[in-house]
Order: structure tokens, then C-alpha cells, then sequence
């Protein structure tokens, strides 16, 4: 009988790692789709699984000294999908826009810093938010990060506004 536990744990755990995997392939909706014209874009897709990535993220934050309140946002958030893409263009951009207006989200705000355009898009349901999706343009190179989870409008507000007064880019290349 723990032999066949053991099996079935095991099994699990390896479905459970695969999906950290990185793909060549796109893994959001729009670009789903095999009919649409990439015109030689090339993606890059990083999905990894929250029980994993959670207590990593918060035990760093909490290493570099980070308000709990920060902590907690983190907490709220189920599921994180980034996607990269190469050789990107303004149509296929303007077309992602477009699916994301026909599937229901509202665009929140766009920030133009020197040569990125950041979008941020949310799905929401009354006052909770359960889809945000925050896309950055810069030339022919477009990132997406899909974030799920049930949050607020103030707390979207906290995550921009500690990004603004902590440059990102100098806290992703410690």
C-alpha cells in the first residue's frame, strides 16, 4: 500500500514540474491561434506553478527588507504566465488589444517611459479583479505577463506605485 502512495505522489510531482517548463511556443489565447500571421515572431513561454514560486518570492522579499503589506499582494495572486516575443509587431499588438476588449477587459492605464509602452488590462468582476494583463512594447520586442488571482484596484495601485519608487530594472539585476 505505500509503495502504490509513493507511485501516485511521484506521478503527481512530475506532472506538477512539467508545467515549469519553458516553451518555444506561445501559451496565452490570442496567439493560440494557428491561423493568425506572426510574421517570423519568435516566443518565448514561462509558466511556472505558484506553490512553487510563492514561497521562493516571499522569502526573498522578505531577505531584502520588504514591507509585509507587499508580502500579503503576493499572497493574492493563483497564477503567473509570461510570454516573450521576438521580432513583434504594432498589428500584432493592435490585434492583441483588440481580443482583449472583445473578451472583456477594461484597459486601466498606459505608461510611455522613454522608448516602453506599458498597457495594463484587467478582467474584473464588481470590484475584484481576476485577470490582469500587463503588456510592455519596446521596439520589436513585446513582454506579457498574465497575472490571475483576486485582487483589488488599490492593491494593482500599491504594486505600480512601489515599482515607481523601487527602479524595477535595478532589483532584477541583483
Amino acid at each position: 500500500m505505500k509503495k502504490k502512495i509513493s507511485i501516485i505522489l511521484l506521478v503527481l510531482a512530475v506532472f506538477s514540474l512539467q508545467s515549469c517548463m519553458v516553451s518555444n511556443s506561445p501559451k496565452m489565447g490570442f496567439f493560440d491561434n494557428p491561423y493568425y500571421d506572426y510574421g517570423g515572431a519568435k516566443f518565448t513561454s514561462i509558466n511556472v506553478p505558484m506553490f512553487l514560486a510563492k514561497p521562493i518570492v516571499k522569502k526573498a522579499l522578505r531577505e531584502d527588507g520588504e514591507s509585509e503589506e507587499l508580502i500579503n499582494l503576493i499572497k493574492k495572486v493563483s497564477d503567473v504566465k509570461v510570454m516573450t516575443v521576438e521580432n513583434g509587431n504594432k498589428e500584432m499588438l493592435g490585434d492583441f488589444a483588440k481580443y482583449l476588449t472583445s473578451n472583456n477587459f477594461e484597459e486601466w492605464m498606459t505608461v510611455k517611459k522613454a522608448d516602453e509602452t506599458i498597457n495594463f488590462q484587467a478582467k474584473q468582476t464588481g470590484d475584484v479583479i481576476k485577470k490582469l494583463m500587463v503588456t510592455v512594447h519596446s521596439g520589436k520586442e513585446l513582454v506579457f505577463v498574465d497575472v490571475t488571482g483576486k485582487f483589488t484596484a488599490d492593491d494593482v495601485s500599491r504594486i505600480i506605485n512601489y515599482s515607481e519608487k523601487n527602479d524595477v530594472k535595478k532589483l532584477t539585476s541583483k
